[in-house]
């Protein structure tokens, strides 16, 4: 299924395409349970990027590669030995003050929120397929994700109190809109405790769970979610996604705006007429790339 452009080389994300314009992208570092070191976090943007406007991609699939893990999150051992808060390495300059401190760091966890964030600005839907554990990290590039979905066996924690920060990267922001209980997202953000599949689904952070265990049954309903998105028309599902996300923090009025202008471009499509035949005459439809 090639594109116009080749994909970028990745060593710790692996991409394949087990179904016509259905991308699985794994990540894949899994002797260290998939936790991220800064190399990985470079290499996501282009990827969703290239993703993103790929013509042969109409949803994505994201999982972690082995039996243990969606991912663990920061490889903190790796992190702490490339702290951006380590000692000073020059000893003939000045040791920077806390303003100067300040803003080192906040362009720091600016362009890592901004790593991760590439995959809520991909343009195709992005399912993720969780099993075993998804840790700190984990959690922040779930609720990128479009949907969530889980092995019953899966464990999930925002852990990042226990390494003495608040998690910067997304959770704080987005799990709440996710999930509409107050009190449960404090509950698992300031004690950092663990949760099950089962806990999981009964909130709404994911819509379906496995019933005997691993990754190969979740991906497999990964394949079957991203097979019917597939077969719709994409100008509708991006459309979809794209008015679904502008409207999330906005009032109704503001929504049915958007929608309306989108539309009074997108309605032009063959894509709708292609749609509306098909359902006539009892055919599969068939719809160009995009």
């Amino acid at each position: 299924m090639a594109d116009h452009s080749a994909p970028p080389a990745c060593k710790y994300f692996n991409l394949t395409y087990p179904l016509p314009f259905v991308a699985h992208v794994e990540i894949n570092r899994p002797d260290k349970m998939n936790a991220f070191k800064e190399e990985m976090w470079h290499e996501l943007p282009p990827l969703f990027t290239h993703l993103s406007t790929s013509p042969s991609t109409r949803a994505i699939i994201l999982s972690g590669a082995g039996p243990k893990a969606f991912t663990t999150g920061l490889d903190v051992q790796e992190a702490s030995q490339n702290s951006i808060l380590g000692p000073n390495p020059d000893q003939s300059r000045p040791v920077p003050d806390g303003a100067r401190t300040a803003t080192r760091l906040r362009r720091h966890v600016d362009a890592f929120q901004a790593c991760i964030s590439s995959i809520e600005r991909c343009e195709k839907p992005v399912v993720a397929a969780i099993h075993g554990w998804c840790l700190g990290l984990g959690v922040d590039i779930s609720v990128c994700c479009d949907v969530r979905i889980c092995a019953r066996e899966t464990r999930f924690a925002v852990k990042e109190v226990d390494i003495g920060l608040a998690a910067d990267i997304g959770t704080l922001s987005r799990l709440p809109k996710v999930v509409r209980s107050g009190s449960w997202v404090k509950d698992v953000c300031l004690s950092a405790r663990d949760f099950g599949a089962e806990e999981a689904e009964k909130v709404g952070f994911v819509s379906w769970v496995g019933k005997n265990g691993g990754k190969e049954e979740v991906v497999k309903e990964a394949l079957r979610w991203a097979e019917v998105v597939v077969g719709k028309s994409p100008v509708a599902v991006q459309g979809t996604k794209e008015v679904l996300n502008w409207s999330w923090n906005r009032s109704v009025e503001d929504g049915l705006r958007y929608t309306s202008v989108w539309n009074s471009a997108m309605l032009q499509s063959e894509d709708t007429r292609e749609a509306m035949m098909s359902g006539i005459t009892k055919r599969k439809p068939r719809f160009a790339k995009l």
